[in-house]
């Protein structure tokens, strides 16, 4: 068993959600990011990988105090679990992610450094799973065990790229700016290898959002 997991990400029109040095963009506009704090709100637990970590240092909390409010009501914490995927252990002891505004578990592989591990102990849960590379199946397993029933994926695009090689994603959500950024090494929605066999998305729904597109997906793997 595993969370239903669900990846929601703010992109140009050309596919990229950065510029070439990875500088942190503002993609969304103010209706989408009031959407995405609904759906982080809505969520057990909110997944990033290591990428997004370095390049954004998000918090990955509920902003709106009355959405907080509403999930202590619920009886749930205030705020989601955040989980980094960080196979060589390489966050910042100082990254913002790692505050005590909500639980933070962070996945690491066998090949991470122990000192690191041990430094990283100290601020999060640190949680070991596969060789080289965090083994994302064991991971889903662990989050479901531990209560995640929905899980909000955040990027960036190889953690996406990976998971949808895992068939670990079961929806999509694309808020498209009314931009284009360019830049042949510019990071997109799904980064690395290209698949085999291309995968099959259902559109749900699309609709306008200040100025932008947001496009609602079912993803359709070959063997459903």
């Amino acid at each position: 068993m595993r969370p239903f997991v669900f990846v929601n990400i703010a992109s140009s029109i050309d596919g990229k959600i950065s510029n070439e040095k990875r500088i942190r963009l503002r993609i969304s506009c103010d209706e989408d990011l009031k959407r995405v704090d609904k759906l982080r709100a809505e969520s057990d637990a909110i997944m990033v990988g290591i990428g997004t970590v370095l390049a954004d240092d998000p918090r990955l909390t509920v902003k709106s105090e009355e959405l907080r409010a509403r999930r202590l009501a619920e009886g749930k914490s205030e705020n989601p679990i955040r989980v980094v995927v960080d196979s060589k252990c390489r966050i910042p002891v100082n990254a913002r992610i790692l505050s005590d505004e909500a639980r933070t578990i962070v996945a690491v592989s066998k090949s991470a450094d122990k000192n690191r591990i041990d430094q990283i102990s100290k601020r999060a849960e640190v949680v070991i799973f596969g060789n080289d590379k965090v083994d994302l199946k064991a991971l889903m397993r662990y989050l479901y065990e531990i209560g995640v029933q929905k899980l909000m994926v955040e990027g960036g695009g190889t953690l996406i790229n990976s998971l949808l090689r895992e068939k670990l994603v079961d929806e999509i959500y694309i808020y498209y700016a009314p931009i284009i950024i360019g830049g042949e090494k510019s990071p997109t929605i799904c980064n690395g290898k290209s698949f085999e066999n291309p995968i099959k998305l259902e559109l749900v729904s699309i609709e306008r959002l200040g100025e932008g597109l947001l496009m609602r997906w079912i993803v359709r793997y070959l063997s459903e």
